[in-house]
């Protein structure tokens, strides 16, 4: 059946009508700024089509409940649990009675969370009960944000996806979403992108004007337009509406909203007991807080008596449940198991987890206090110690060595802090010899594919002399080995050998 309602009067003259059986087909989005009449339009929407259609309308402000005089719409308060507002929702689209869910006096949270009850409820009847409804939200981008705002996010994604299952599913189920919005850049794309017909009224942003222009298919150019329509006038575009953007002016309406724009009144006279009616408190507030008067002095006698009482002894500190760990005591014992480890010739070909192994097993030996080291805080440890670095060596320079080393991978470290400690003291450079036993392998070559590495991050630069030795630079660190052989023996194996 089609029905033709009139929305009022278009470009010519002619009446602007609107096909609703095709807008429960394709949804409408209505946007303009505060004061552009998006209400009145919304009201004359809705006082035309009450009765052809079952109507939703999801109210923020209270201004549609005076629908109910006239037209029969029931009024569901929020103000109830919801659960309550969920079976609500169920046996309104069962009975097919027109509701106005009146959201007056909840904060936003709250809103937003008995909108989505409410519209989930609609949403999950059951297909027996799949009559057409129009469902009109005022203030969308309250219940649609596009960014996340003050609210908890459990209530703005239950928000949202009640308004994506309403613009995105809900014509399956009979639900044709009608959303007003005052701005479109406030108002979630997946939820805006689902509306096929438009009706845009005044808007001042560049951002709104242009996604307005946009969404009707018009110029950037014309956008302009937006800036200067006036109360009540909107560009129309949309199977429902008009193939071609035609603007139209929204007719009269036979009902009002219980809130009106403000108008300029004269003031009335100033009463002569003006004063007493701004701080007398009247019948029905809150009697007055009552001050308490100061209270007496007391007299110097007291006073010095109760200074010259002596102190009490104070309490004995109950003892610990568990004994004090000594913090000097555990890392002097967590340092000598690191020096066994690296002691025997065999631990540099060693993986981190067969060592780290053997260190807990050690420590437990050590009677080593407190929790385990971790895996993570091992192998940190376990690089400085191969570096051959004493606990008393301080300084700005090994700190920044230290920090240097946090950025490269943890097996890496222990060689870099190595070739460092070797330019801080100015000793001569590791061989590759050296170098290879450090990391764990018998192949020098790998070792200077190491060097090579750190010299392409930056860390290092190297350099051979006339005699062929090499020399280490740290650009960072201001310092560089002494010139050293990379071909030399290495002297821990050596020494080893001996």
């Amino acid at each position: 059946m089609r029905v033709n309602i009139d929305m009022g009067i278009a470009t010519g003259g002619a009446v602007a009508e609107l096909d609703l059986e095709e807008l429960l087909a394709t949804r409408l989005l209505v946007q303009g700024n505060s004061g552009s009449g998006k209400s009145h339009l919304l009201r004359r929407l809705l006082e035309q089509s009450a009765p052809w259609v079952q109507q939703c309308i999801v109210d923020p402000e209270g201004d549609f409940v005076t629908l109910a005089e006239k037209f029969g719409h029931q009024v569901v308060d929020a103000n109830r649990s919801e659960a309550e507002l969920t079976r609500i929702a169920g046996r309104v689209r069962q009975h097919r009675v027109s509701v106005v869910l009146n959201l007056e006096g909840l904060d936003v949270e709250q809103q937003m969370l008995a909108a989505a009850a409410f519209l989930g409820g609609m949403f999950d009847v059951e297909r027996d009960y799949w009559y057409p409804v129009l469902v009109v939200i005022d203030e969308a981008q309250l219940f649609a944000p596009a960014v996340a705002g003050e609210v908890s996010d459990n209530a703005r994604k239950l928000s949202l996806a009640a308004m994506t299952n309403l613009m995105c599913r809900g014509r399956k189920r009979g639900l044709a979403g009608v959303i007003a919005t005052q701005r479109l850049a406030k108002l979630a794309k997946n939820v805006a992108a689902e509306a096929s017909n438009f009706l845009m009224g005044r808007t001042f942003l560049d951002i709104d004007m242009g996604r307005a222009a946009d969404l009707l298919g018009m110029d950037r150019r014309q956008a302009e337009m937006f800036r200067e329509l006036e109360r009540g006038n909107f560009i129309a575009l949309g199977p429902a509406l008009s193939r071609r953007p035609l603007a139209i002016t929204i007719g009269p309406v036979e009902t009002s909203a219980r809130s009106t724009s403000p108008k300029l009144m004269p003031l009335p006279e100033a009463p002569e007991d003006a004063r007493d009616l701004i701080f007398k408190p009247g019948p029905d507030e809150a009697s007055p807080v009552v001050r308490k008067s100061p209270p007496k002095p007391v007299p110097t006698a007291d006073l010095l008596a109760q200074l010259s009482r002596p102190r009490p002894a104070p309490e004995t500190p109950p003892e610990p449940a568990f004994a004090v760990i000594d913090e000097t005591e555990r890392e002097a014992r967590i340092d000598a198991v690191l020096r066994e480890i690296l002691e025997d010739p065999d631990a540099a070909f060693r993986s981190d987890a067969v060592l780290y192994q053997d260190f807990l097993v050690r420590s437990r030996i050590r009677r080593v206090p407190g929790e385990p080291l971790p895996l993570s805080t091992f192998r940190r440890r376990l690089a400085v110690a191969r570096a051959g670095v004493d606990e008393n060596v301080e300084g700005e320079t090994w700190a920044a060595a230290l920090s240097l080393s946090e950025t490269l991978p943890d097996d890496l470290q222990g060689i870099f802090l190595m070739v460092a400690r070797a330019a801080i003291n100015k000793d001569p450079c590791p061989s590759d010899a050296a170098l290879a036993r450090a990391y764990g392998t018998h192949s020098p070559r790998r070792a200077r594919r190491l060097l090579t590495y750190f010299e392409e991050r930056g860390l290092l630069v190297a350099r051979t002399d006339f005699h062929g030795n090499r020399v280490l630079a740290f650009p960072d660190l201001g310092c560089e080995t002494a010139p050293g052989h990379p071909d030399a023996p290495d002297e821990s194996q050596r020494d080893a050998a001996e």
